[in-house]
């Protein structure tokens, strides 16, 4: 229970952080493209209280970690007004990939600091990744080992959000994404999933149903985490 409780809370900050810029960077598009309804509603600020969803930032990721051992979490959407964008149809795709696209980066910058610490501290590397006692290394040592964690899981949990928000089912960014894509006549039919859309996209993440989960985001996930660390 104590490990479990020290796991949650290094994993708290990364996971708050990476809702936040997520969401943030969705309305900051969209002001880019013309709509300033997120910006009027104070929404494109880092400060977690205006974007923490109390069950989707907080519940839920606690939920699915422990049963499933797998990361989902959400924030407060920004709101969009897609009517006041300049072109609609595709600043959308823009606006919807914003999100994802801005937990790439905060899993690449997140990497690249894990490397420096692994570079700076390297014994503090090694045991944190090895989850030894940190009373095993020095004063250094016992500064890094958190610092790592908490690193690890910003990368591990900015891909594992990009990842399922590229889902093409509405009304994740994926499923916006191929709306935009789509004619309109087509696209409409599709975005009629939406209200659906959550239910859908938690049942397959929690149920697995068919092994979906195994044989297309794990090894993609898996793939880019090879990658970056």
């Amino acid at each position: 229970m104590g490990s479990m409780i020290q796991t949650i809370l290094l994993m708290a900050p990364p996971i708050i952080f990476a809702v936040v810029f997520h969401e943030v960077s969705h309305g900051y598009v969209a002001w880019l493209k013309g709509d300033n309804t997120a910006k009027v509603m104070g929404r494109l600020t880092l400060n977690p209280i205006a974007h923490v969803h109390w069950f989707g930032t907080i519940v839920m990721p606690l939920v699915f970690y422990m049963l499933s051992g797998f990361l989902f979490a959400f924030a407060k959407p920004v709101p969009v007004n897609f009517g006041q964008l300049r072109d609609p149809k595709k600043d959308m795709i823009w606006v919807a990939s914003a999100g994802p696209f801005s937990n790439i980066v905060l899993a690449i910058f997140s990497a690249l600091s894990l490397k420096l610490v692994a570079w700076i501290n390297p014994e503090s590397y090694v045991i944190a990744l090895m989850n030894l006692q940190q009373r095993t290394i020095g004063f250094a040592g016992g500064f890094f080992v958190p610092v790592v964690y908490v690193l690890y899981f910003s990368v591990v949990i900015n891909i594992v959000l990009a990842i399922i928000n590229l889902i093409p089912i509405p009304p994740a960014d994926g499923g916006r994404i191929v709306s935009g894509l789509l004619p309109d006549a087509q696209a409409r039919s599709y975005s009629a999933i939406e209200p659906y859309g959550l239910a859908i996209l938690i049942f397959i993440l929690f149920y697995n149903p068919l092994n979906i989960i195994n044989w297309t985001i794990h090894p993609l996930i898996n793939g880019i985490l090879n990658l970056l660390l």
